[in-house]
């Protein structure tokens, strides 16, 4: 009996954008048979996901600065909770709301969370406010979109805001965005099926490259991983406001309570009957570098 191996190593990229590798494995077991045939036994399988490289060059980016946007004020609170580590974020934001924390190796993660930007009563030039205010927040910009959405309620006009909002700030907003699925509240295998099918959902996708992951079981260390690794693939680069450039107006420090200013979208967010944030928000350490993974 003799054995012989084949390894063939493919290419592939993952449905977040992700590089790695997979690698083909073909096994080929020669046994000779009564007749002093050889029989051949062919086992073919294969090793997916070896990445190349899932880590980030600590020399280029020493802060990650995510913007979180989406369809319900609740989910967005609970990424923005997961990836800080602690319950800072607990009613709906009535204006952009700038919190960091410390990460491994002296790195630093911002999250910015934002009102609710998918209220039909927002007008355009309300959303460039926001915008403008957003820029200030995350100045020089951010290096992530974090697109946190409902999938049962996310509809085509939400998927036109949202649209809109990453069009006007950047035409490479895209190519910075992640999408987060929340997990459905019904979670029949038949409506999982029905939603993941839904076209404004799956054209939201296709605009963010295929980068999407799902709510359901993530934990801390993934989710900061594939913020990582978008910010690697952009080369560190963050998201210019492209229309906006006075973006240098002092920020309070790190660790402050969201700034209380009334804007057009608070009234609007205090108009649909939505509580103010609490002014007391606290931070606490958090031991994830999504540079090292």
């Amino acid at each position: 009996m003799s054995l012989k191996v084949n390894l063939r190593s493919n290419n592939f990229r993952s449905d977040v954008g992700s590089y790695g590798s997979e690698l083909k494995i073909k096994i080929i077991i020669v046994t000779p048979t009564a007749e002093n045939n050889l029989l051949q036994h062919q086992l073919n399988f294969s090793l997916v996901g070896f990445q190349q490289s899932d880590r980030m060059a600590a020399a280029s980016v020493s802060l990650l600065k995510v913007v979180l946007l989406g369809n319900s004020w609740s989910e967005k609170n609970l990424v923005g909770n997961l990836l800080l580590g602690s319950t800072v974020f607990r009613e709906a934001p009535t204006c952009c709301q700038r919190i960091s924390g410390p990460l491994e190796e002296e790195k630093k993660l911002v999250v910015i969370n934002t009102p609710d930007l998918m209220l039909p009563s927002i007008s355009s030039k309300e959303l460039t406010e926001f915008l403008k205010e957003c820029a200030k927040q995350s100045a020089p910009g951010p290096h992530v979109f974090l697109l946190v959405l409902k999938p049962e309620n996310f509809t085509e006009q939400h998927k036109q805001r949202l649209c809109t909002v990453l069009e006007k700030y950047s035409d490479q907003s895209f190519d910075h965005s992640l999408i987060l699925i929340s997990t459905p509240k019904e979670r029949s295998l038949g409506f999982k099926k029905k939603y993941e099918q839904q076209p404004p959902l799956k054209e939201m996708i296709r605009k963010c490259r295929y980068r999407y992951l799902k709510q359901k079981d993530l934990e801390r260390p993934e989710l900061l991983t594939r913020l990582g690794q978008i910010a690697k693939e952009n080369n560190g680069e963050h998201v210019s406001y492209e229309v906006f450039e006075d973006t240098t107006a002092t920020l309070p420090g790190d660790h402050q309570t969201p700034q209380k200013n009334p804007t057009p979208i608070s009234e609007a967010v205090k108009a649909a009957g939505l509580r103010a944030p609490d002014n007391t928000l606290q931070l606490s350490q958090s031991g994830i570098n999504p540079f090292s993974h």
